[in-house]
């Protein structure tokens, strides 16, 4: 597992800053939002350091389609009839935290279009 000591995701993932975890295993962690836009607001971060999730599909694909999976086990385990998931990939597009990372949103009706 390749972790950045300054990412507070690794950090996350490491054990140094806790967090609500709701999933873990060997390449995904998941946990409660500190600061949730809907009622159901996890995120799913690979246990490996990858700045965005570009990078991360380019890196490995398995991993990327875990998080969706994990995203979907996670909407059922919470009885959500509909969920979104988003990645937000650079600062333009309002990545603040620069580790990929999947947004789980659901628990609420989802205007459209976001942002």
């Amino acid at each position: 597992m390749v972790l950045d000591s300054a990412c507070v995701f690794c950090a996350i993932v490491n054990g140094g800053i806790s967090a609500d975890v709701v999933y873990r295993d060997e390449n995904i962690l998941a946990f409660n939002d500190v600061d949730p836009q809907a009622p159901t607001h996890v995120l799913i971060v690979p246990t490996l350091h990858v700045e965005n999730s570009a990078q991360l599909a380019l890196i490995s694909p398995t991993t990327t389609a875990q998080l969706f999976t994990v995203a979907a086990h996670i909407a059922a385990q919470r009885g959500l009839t509909g969920f979104r998931t988003v990645f937000n990939t650079g600062a333009e597009a309002g990545q603040s935290v620069f580790h990929a990372h999947l947004h789980l949103l659901g628990g609420r009706r989802l205007a459209w279009p976001p942002g």
